[in-house]
């Protein structure tokens, strides 16, 4: 993950909480482990080290994801935010052109989108396509399944 890593302050405080818990808590439980497949006897042979030693691995990598997301987050708040056109942190409604379906998303970073709470990142698909469009603009996004187009109703925050 490169670039700036735009977040509210709620989601800000949930990493750095999750980022303590995994060099606290985290970090002991897998030295815990370790220690206990290491006292299982021959480490060449011994599935259980290799596991601890990978699940190790694989748990530094998540700290080192979270640590840069953290140096590269940017608080954004909701005063400050243009809702002339479709932005981060806003919440934008759209018809889909094609069914006349009509849905509201909002935009927010990759680590807090949810789609289930009407939440997608601003580097989906759709969330560039509607990124700076105005009510009553056109998007037009291509997406995995096909090429789309929407039309902005309503931004609001």
């Amino acid at each position: 993950m490169s670039g700036v890593n735009y977040v509210t302050k709620e989601t800000l405080d949930a990493m750095r909480e999750e980022l303590t818990q995994l060099k606290t808590k985290g970090r002991a439980e897998i030295a815990r482990a370790i220690s206990e497949a290491r006292e299982k006897g021959d480490l060449k042979e011994n599935a259980e080290y290799d596991a601890a030693k990978e699940a190790q691995g694989l748990h530094e990598a998540k700290i080192a994801i979270l640590e840069n997301a953290i140096a590269t987050a940017r608080v954004v708040e909701a005063d400050s935010i243009d809702t002339s056109k479709v932005s981060i942190l806003c919440k934008v409604t759209i018809t889909n052109l094609a069914n006349k379906k009509t849905v509201t998303y909002q935009l927010v970073s990759e680590k807090e989108a949810d789609l289930k709470q009407g939440k997608i990142s601003v580097t989906s698909p759709i969330g560039k396509g509607l990124l700076g469009k105005k009510v009553g603009e056109e998007a037009d996004i291509k997406a995995p399944n096909g090429d789309m187009k929407f039309k902005i109703d309503h931004i609001t925050v």
